[in-house]
């Protein structure tokens, strides 16, 4: 670091210093600069160095070393008020505020000091013709703090009703106290209205909206406002992260996590902040945080994750339980220390009440990958009443399996459980608890599916017998034995059959025999791929329709025939499929989907609601599409596996987001990614969804929360897993996000490895698109240099694929970038000149048509450009005259109104705001005339030719006001200046009378 040599290289090292992150390594080099003010003897050097680390500390974790520097420059202000400048004279007065909130925070400094503090305060206040608004909010947070409710209410009102000034907190601190109160007193609805204005960034601060996020998380779950609440933590906690000094707010987003089903996210968000659980600067914000942790840990406790590792203090390996112990220890003490300053025990009631509330809500998913702390609850299965004996069990078992309920299997294998042997079962029995047994063990159950038909024999139903050694048969098709399956289910289909006809069996056992040997060819189907031939086809297809011909008729019966017969017809909607018939193979899911819901089978019918959504999709028809998700996430209700959940949401969220409905879209997605995450697969699944949601917030202006998504989506995906193509939209998407949140840096970051990656690919569009973007970051960024580079490299690549639009926008942008840099500036001009030039040879070769219209406009474009640069920089070189300048440019913007107007009433907003910028450089070269002809001439134009949009930011209308309405302030100017001119010649002359 440079020596401090004078009074302004200490201002500018100051300046530098308070845009340093929050922290100790600011706090020690304020405390440096303050000792090189003291070399300069200079009285006002002093005062702002004191007033710098003032500053600093207090926007840190050392808030407790603010007094001394405060106390000095009060001193030196008492002393000799004459060393301190207006604007030093009001920062002392300012930071009163800060040092009664300070002493407060400060468990050792008497409740008397404060109340004295508050009166000093009040005096001087008055002293200095300041209202008492600031006083009375300072009093009201002493009479909150010690739970002095009545002096509270009289200092709120008080507050409110004194008249602001400039001592008053700005309006979003002054509101987020406000809604705090109201919140404390139980009435979250109107705290969420007065944080209104904070929330929605009409009234904003160094710690705002921070802290009015962080501090509206527990009443909007409380209301049970859970979107507004997620938003608020994914958009709050990207605020307060970076930020030292606001861990009261960050505790408020650990708080908002367990108490929400997020307890992972709260250990994580522990894990950032260690020193958090030991800086002892500011005692009451670490009163709030360690409550937050007792909070947390107990609730990981109560889930029976006590003896979990977990973030704490340095210097031990830490359970949730222990942590618990510790953290509240340490919180009821220091809330004692509050309590014997105070006189009250109101500290420790509030901190006992935090720790100990309960959850919210069970489970809010945020969309940002989550690893649940607690088991997912289980799909309600019906079941016998407790203490059933083994009668009631069976009975359940057989209305489960009859009526093919979801749980049939468990049913059938509590039976087994109850029955410990067999004791007290019948051969039917036996025979149906094997049977149910072998559908549960899938391809490993072909031992039991034998046991039962025997079962079945024994108990005189050859039939059913006949039907169990037929699933046998089609498990061993899915184990990938098709032949010998087809060999097996031959003979038993036979058997059937001449059974059937001999009235020896009823049509339920026939039909699974025949529906066996029909799914069987179905698999062999599939096994086929695409070089199958037309007699496997039509084998399977004979055998599908025999079904439906035995059960037509009969499904109104029972309901097992009607599950036949929509299986059926799903089965020849997949045959359609195959041989290309898409439209009938949609008609053919869409009845089967139907048949298995009128059956009262409605889970049955999710696979291939499905699979016609799919279809839909390929045809054209996301209105069916989208139909045809809602039906099966509706239908599979509580059955629904979570990887199920998952993808059905995703696929409605793809198709949401194609019609151009991002909200809906993005509900979706963060369904999809919420239920990944339950289905352990957020890495690969979750990484899908929380991409896509990402991607559907940015169209709404979500930006913060864009960004926290799609951070957390790049964390899982991979090039390998998921793409290339992936990985380079969600960094694209990325970069947009934080280019809207200012974070130019950052975007410029993830907009150069998108391009990286995408200079990989043939097709190069997107590879010069990043480049340019990440220029444009870089140039926001202030690294000028790195985005002249990146420009270059985009004017490269724009060139190879003969995009001249795009090689001239690239030029230009360098040219500004020029423009801001001492050493470049005098390269500017030709910059812009090459984007003429080139624009121009690119016009001149394109043909006649829309290419040479819009290459047309792009030139007008750019010599309007190069005329605003020339204007700009001869209005900043103040060592020579501006009329070389000022001249050139009007050149440059005459060229650009003879462009637009070849261009016609398209281009008449360019061609007048050309024009306008023309008549304000003739009024600088002096020339009024000229300037207001060319006014004249805007007003003639709108005047003569409806306005339209030409491609500009402002619609037709609305650009047309705006260039009238400056057309005639030109001309008022000119007037004026007029009259100036011609009053002062007037007292030329008369003065020269009078002499």
């Amino acid at each position: 670091m440079s020596e401090i040599t004078d009074f302004d290289a200490l201002r500018h090292a100051m300046a530098e210093n308070s845009e340093r992150p929050e922290g100790p390594a600011r706090n020690a080099r304020a405390e440096q600069l303050l000792a090189e003010a003291e070399k300069l003897d200079v009285p006002l050097a002093v005062i702002e160095a004191l007033g710098h680390q003032l500053k600093v500390y207090n926007y840190s974790s050392e808030k407790d070393k603010m007094f001394v520097p405060f106390a000095r420059l009060l001193r030196m202000w008492d002393e000799r008020p004459e060393d301190f400048d207006a604007y030093e004279a009001h920062s002392l007065h300012w930071v009163f505020k800060w040092m009664s909130a300070g002493m407060l925070d400060q468990p050792h400094i008497p409740l008397a000091s404060v109340e004295k503090w508050l009166g000093e305060m009040e005096h001087r206040y008055r002293l200095a013709g300041h209202s008492e608004r600031a006083v009375r909010s300072a009093e009201f947070s002493v009479a909150a703090h010690v739970g002095d409710v009545e002096r509270a209410e009289r200092a709120y009102t008080a507050w409110l009703a004194a008249d602001r000034d400039d001592m008053a907190d700005c309006h979003a601190c002054e509101l987020h106290g406000q809604g705090w109160w109201q919140s404390e007193r139980g009435r979250d609805a109107r705290a969420l209205e007065l944080w209104g204005p904070v929330l929605e960034g009409e009234y904003t601060c160094a710690h705002e909206p921070h802290t009015a996020l962080a501090s509206s998380l527990l009443p909007l779950l409380r209301l049970g406002r859970h979107d507004e609440a997620r938003a608020h933590h994914l958009r709050g906690f990207r605020l307060v992260r970076p930020m030292e000094s606001m861990r009261g707010a960050y505790a408020d987003h650990v708080e908002f996590c367990a108490l929400s089903g997020n307890e992972a996210r709260a250990l994580e968000l522990l894990a950032e902040r260690p020193a958090y659980f030991t800086d002892t600067g500011h005692p009451r914000s670490r009163l709030d945080f360690l409550s937050v942790v007792a909070l947390l840990m107990d609730r990981l406790t109560e889930l029976g994750l006590g003896d979990g590792p977990v973030p704490g203090p340095a210097g031990r390996a830490w359970t949730a339980a222990a942590l618990a112990g510790h953290a509240r220890a340490e919180a009821l003490a220091l809330a004692a220390r509050f309590d014997a300053r105070n006189g009250t025990p109101y500290v420790s009631e509030r901190a006992r009440a935090r720790m100990d509330q309960r959850p919210l809500a069970d489970r809010l998913p945020l969309g940002i990958r989550s690893i649940r702390t607690a088991p997912a609850p289980a799909p309600e299965a019906a079941e016998a009443p407790a203490g059933a004996d083994l009668a009631a069990l069976l009975a359940e078992a057989r209305r489960q399996s009859d009526t093919l309920r979801p749980h049939a299997v468990e049913a059938w294998a509590a039976v087994a459980r109850a029955a410990d042997g067999g004791a007290g079962l019948d051969a039917r029995d036996r025979a149906e608890i094997a049977d149910h047994r072998a559908m549960e063990l899938g391809p490993e159950g072909l031992e039991f599916f034998e046991r039962a038909a025997e079962h079945y024999a024994e108990a005189g139903d050859p039939g059913e017998a006949l039907a169990a050694r037929a699933r046998g048969a089609y498990v061993q098709a899915l184990a990938g034995r098709v032949a010998e399956a087809l060999a097996a289910v031959t003979g038993l289909y036979d058997e059937v059959l001449a059974l059937y006809a001999a009235e020896g069996t009823g049509v339920r056992q026939t039909v699974s025999v025949v529906m066996a040997r029909a799914r069987i060819l179905m698999r062999e189907v599939h096994e086929a791929g695409e070089e199958i031939e037309r007699d496997v086809l039509d084998a399977a297809g004979a055998a599908v329709r025999e079904v439906a011909a035995l059960v037509e008729g009969r499904t109104g019966e029972d309901v097992r025939l009607a599950a036949r017969d929509a299986e059926a017809r799903a089965m020849l909607a997949e045959l359609a499929a195959r041989t290309g018939d898409l439209p009938g193979a949609a008609e053919l899911f869409e009845g089967a989907a139907a048949g298995f819901v009128d059956a009262g089978l409605p889970w049955f019918a999710v696979e291939y609601e499905a699979r016609l959504a799919g279809l839909a999709h390929h045809l054209g028809d996301p209105a069916g599409a989208e139909r045809a998700l809602r039906a099966a996430l509706e239908h599979g209700g509580a059955y629904l596996e979570p990887p199920g959940r998952a993808r059905l949401n995703l696929q409605l969220a793809e198709v949401l987001g194609g019609a151009g409905r991002p909200a809906e879209a993005a509900e979706h997605a963060l369904e999809a990614a919420h239920w990944a995450d339950e289905a352990g697969e957020g890495a690969e699944l979750g990484a899908w969804a929380r991409q896509l949601l990402g991607g559907f917030l940015l169209p709404q202006g979500r930006f913060a929360e864009a960004a926290e998504v799609l951070e957390s989506a790049l964390a899982d995906l991979t090039v390998e897993t998921h793409g290339d193509g992936a990985v380079v939209q969600t960094q694209w998407w990325l970069g947009d996000a934080l280019s809207e949140l200012g974070e130019h840096r950052a975007a410029a970051e993830r907009r150069l490895q998108a391009a990286d990656l995408a200079r990989h690919w043939p097709e190069q569009q997107d590879h010069a698109t990043l480049a340019h973007l990440a220029a444009e970051s870089l140039g926001a960024a202030g690294m000028l240099a790195e985005a002249d580079r990146a420009y270059d490299r985009a004017g490269d690549l724009w060139r190879s694929l003969g995009d001249p639009p795009g090689l001239v926008r690239a030029l230009r942008a360098r040219a500004w970038l020029a423009l801001r840099d001492e050493s470049t500036r005098d390269g500017a001009p030709d910059l812009m000149s090459r984007a003429v030039k080139e624009c121009a040879a690119a016009r001149s070769a394109a043909p006649d048509g829309e290419v040479r219209r819009a290459l047309a406009l792009e030139l007008g474009h750019t010599h309007r450009q190069f005329g605003d640069l020339l204007a700009r920089a001869a209005g900043d070189d103040e060592g020579a005259g501006h009329e070389p300048g000022f001249a050139a440019a009007l050149t440059e913007l005459d060229h650009a109104v003879e462009v637009f107007a070849s261009l016609g009433p398209a281009a008449l907003h360019a061609r007048t705001g050309a024009e306008l910028a023309a008549g304000w450089l003739e009024a600088d070269l002096g020339r009024p005339d000229a300037a207001r002809t060319r006014a004249r001439a805007v007003l003639a134009a709108y005047a003569s030719t409806p306005p339209e949009g030409d491609g500009e930011d402002e619609p037709g209308t609305e650009a047309a006001t705006l260039r009238t309405r400056e057309a005639e302030r030109m001309l008022e100017t000119l007037a004026e200046d007029t009259e100036d001119t011609e009053d002062a010649q007037d007292k030329g002359e008369s003065g020269d009378n009078k002499e």
